[in-house]
C-alpha cells in the first residue's frame, strides 16, 4: 500500500457533501478531484492539497505544510503535508478549505 487508508477515509469524510468529487489514482497514491481539477490527494508519509498561488502563503503557514516538490522541482500552488496535519481534523479542514477555495474559482474540466 502506497498510501495510508486512514487518511483516505479522512478525506473522504471530509468530502462527503462536496459536489462533482471523484477518485483517482495518480502518482503512487490516491487524489480527490472536485469538478475535474486536482483539489487533494494522499501518498505514503501525509498529503497534498492543491491552494493555488494567491493562498500559498497562508497555508505553508500552517504547521506541518511545505512546499511540494514531487519531482525535485518546486511545484507552485500545490502544499505538501506531513501525516500529523492529516490525523488533525482542524489543521486539515483549513487546508482542505484553501483547496476548495482555489479549485472553486477554477473552470469545470
Amino acid at each position: 500500500m502506497a498510501y495510508d487508508e486512514g487518511h483516505v477515509a479522512l478525506l473522504r469524510d471530509d468530502l462527503m457533501d462536496v459536489t462533482n468529487i471523484a477518485e483517482k489514482k495518480m502518482f503512487g497514491g490516491l487524489c480527490f478531484m472536485m469538478n475535474g481539477n486536482m483539489l487533494c490527494g494522499v501518498h505514503k508519509g501525509g498529503g497534498m492539497f492543491r491552494v493555488g498561488k494567491t493562498l500559498e502563503a497562508e497555508a505553508l503557514a500552517i504547521q506541518g505544510a511545505r512546499e511540494m516538490d514531487f519531482t525535485k522541482r518546486r511545484m507552485p500552488g500545490f502544499i505538501e503535508v506531513d501525516e500529523d496535519l492529516m490525523e488533525d481534523d482542524q489543521r486539515r479542514h483549513q487546508m482542505l478549505n484553501l483547496a476548495k477555495t482555489y479549485i472553486s474559482s477554477l473552470p469545470a474540466k
